[in-house]
């Protein structure tokens, strides 16, 4: 089975043909699937621009005229764990049982070259679910390896949902005072488990609550994850005198909200993007972003991301049309909403 968006808002759950077994491959049965609230949300929603406009990887550039994808979108989703159940002759060091997370989708199982998931084995160790954190916590890790963070130093994270909040953790194991902020209550007590040195109403002044709390210096970094235009607009306006903004959110329409001509021309504020499709260029040559990966895993089964408490929902994939709902009408309801695929077992019926 496979989740399927037909249309904006339009999610079912359809049957596939199973995929041959070739060489070199594994078969993977989904245990649990990872929603992402950002990314995968304007998939649902209808506003990815590869929905309006054609991505052009040679030249790097989106182009009007065509459209990178059409409705209905199949198997969306990259934050899946399963169990391999198959493989083939020629696949050496990986056996049936295995428990691996990795990138396929929304559905049931998948077929994998072998080398996809061979080096992301699960601990034994640790509950599966874990294992839907791996991309995301690899999306944090990439925006505070991008923040640049030094001890001693002031990061100030925007948006405390999933991401947000590994990011919070990862920058206060960093050795940064962190100053969290966001307009859920209940999000900024995460925050504070997580580590956070201050939590702040992003409804209320925010600038000018971090610049009190700086000596009216600013934030060193701040890391923008919420995705809104008036969030990166409030980080510029927190950071100091030649401060540094990591935009890492998904934004989408046009930035009205961000305006250039005042903090930021004035105090030369860079703004600098982060996107889990490649690694900080300074960094690249020693980080990639299978390390990025590992090194999540490694602190989540190390003890020192606790992200068991990030999970709010499991919900059985024949329910994700209500899954999406809710992430959609009420994102502050939840934080890691789950697909469990286990009872969502193959019928082998017509391709979706």
């Amino acid at each position: 089975m496979v989740v399927r968006f037909t249309a904006p808002r339009a999610v079912d759950l359809v049957a596939y043909e199973r995929e041959p077994l070739l060489p070199g491959q594994v078969r993977v049965r989904t245990r649990f699937s990872g929603i992402s609230a950002g990314t995968e949300l304007t998939a649902y929603r209808g506003s990815n621009p590869y929905l309006t406009k054609q991505w052009d990887a040679q030249r790097r550039l989106f182009t009007t005229g065509g459209q990178t994808f059409t409705y209905p979108v199949s198997g969306w989703g990259y934050s899946e764990v399963g169990e391999v159940v198959e493989t083939s002759a020629d696949v050496d060091g990986m056996g049936v049982g295995d428990a691996v997370f990795g990138i396929w989708g929304h559905r049931s199982e998948a077929v994998l070259p072998a080398s996809a998931v061979a080096g992301r084995r699960l601990p034994s160790r640790l509950d599966p679910i874990c294992g839907v954190f791996a991309r995301v916590g690899a999306i944090a890790l990439n925006a505070v390896l991008a923040a640049n963070v030094h001890v001693g130093e002031t990061v100030a994270v925007f948006g405390q949902g999933v991401i947000g909040l590994l990011a919070t953790r990862l920058a206060v194991l960093s050795g940064a005072t962190v100053v969290a902020v966001d307009t859920n209550t209940s999000r900024l007590e995460m925050a504070a488990r997580f580590g956070a040195h201050h939590v702040l109403d992003a409804s209320g002044p925010v600038a000018e609550e971090i610049r009190a709390l700086t000596g009216d210096l600013g934030a060193d970094v701040a890391i923008e994850l919420s995705g809104v235009y008036p969030a990166l607009h409030e980080a510029v306006r927190s950071s100091t005198v030649g401060g540094r903004v990591i935009a890492a959110g998904f934004y989408q329409g046009q930035g009205a909200m961000l305006n250039l001509g005042e903090e930021f021309h004035h105090n030369r504020v860079s703004i600098i993007a982060s996107q889990i499709g490649g690694v900080p260029t300074d960094l690249v040559g020693r980080w990639t972003t299978e390390r990025l990966h590992q090194t999540v895993m490694t602190l989540i089964a190390d003890g020192r991301l606790d992200v068991a408490a990030l999970v709010s929902r499991i919900v059985p994939a024949p329910q994700a049309e209500a899954a999406y709902e809710l992430l959609d009408q009420d994102p502050g309801s939840t934080l890691q909403v789950v697909l469990d695929f286990r009872s969502a077992a193959f019928n082998g019926s017509a391709n979706p």
